[in-house]
């Protein structure tokens, strides 16, 4: 089932059109719709492309000329010479520079409810785990058999390794879902613990550690090498950054 608030409420929140108590509103619905959360990531991601892409492409002298003579100038800048002009530059300097800003603002906030949000899949996810029989798709200590099985079921290659001799043994692998995709679930286990690391392909740039709880679980997020890693568990704070320490390398 969509959302109704997706043909309703969420333009007006990413054109800022709301006003401050209908956006607050919006936003404490994101917390709890992934819809309309996916929905705001494809159109912020569309206004980014587009301004990546610069579009825009000055006009040929001779047709510039044409459309200025054509309001009545009779030269070209006789135009830019005038008042009028100058004050309708200076609005639509002010247009442009509004969409900018309410832009950077829904960039703003988009980030802040999307990392909400996926700390609290990831969390779901671990706890899904957790149930009998839900751990692991496939069985096995060995990093050689756990790596080809994602072989054919992923458009992507996940780095597997095990590390027993450092207090993490590989426990095995599984397919899971998070924010609507097909992801990478590697599975360690520390003492009586378990820890789940979610892999999937990114082409954002490296970026260090960045770690947060929910419902008494702890996660630390990274990326490296054009992949998104989110470890989670219920182990203490150490534990996770001594097993980030050991997929990084560090």
């Amino acid at each position: 089932m969509t959302c109704d608030r997706m043909d309703t409420v969420l333009h007006g929140y990413f054109d800022n059109e709301l006003d401050p108590v209908g956006a607050t509103e919006f936003e404490r619905h994101l917390e709890q719709c992934s819809e309309c959360v996916n929905a705001l990531d494809g159109l912020n991601s569309l206004h980014l492309s587009m301004n990546r892409a610069q579009l825009y492409e000055k006009a040929p002298a001779p047709f510039r000329n044409k459309v200025l003579a054509s309001l009545g100038a009779s030269r070209p800048v006789a135009i830019f010479q005038a008042g009028t002009a100058w004050r309708w530059l200076a609005a639509a300097a002010a247009i442009l520079l509004a969409v900018y800003l309410g832009a950077q603002l829904v960039s703003s906030h988009r980030a802040g409810n999307y990392e909400t949000v996926l700390a609290a899949e990831i969390v779901d996810a671990h706890l899904r785990s957790l149930q009998p029989g839900h751990l692991t798709d496939v069985v096995s200590t060995d990093q050689h058999t756990v790596k080809p099985w994602f072989n054919g079921k992923l458009d992507f290659s996940p780095p597997v390794q095990d590390f027993a001799d450092r207090g993490f043994p590989l426990q095995g692998g599984r397919i899971d879902v998070i924010h609507g995709h097909s992801v990478a679930a590697v599975v360690y286990a520390r003492g009586e613990h378990f820890v789940n690391v979610f892999i999937w392909p990114t082409d954002e740039n490296d970026a260090a550690p960045h770690s947060g709880s929910q419902q008494g679980y702890r996660w630390i997020e990274w990326r490296k090498a054009g992949m998104e890693f989110h470890a989670v568990s219920d182990a203490a704070p150490s534990t996770l950054e001594q097993l980030h320490n050991l997929l990084t390398g560090n």
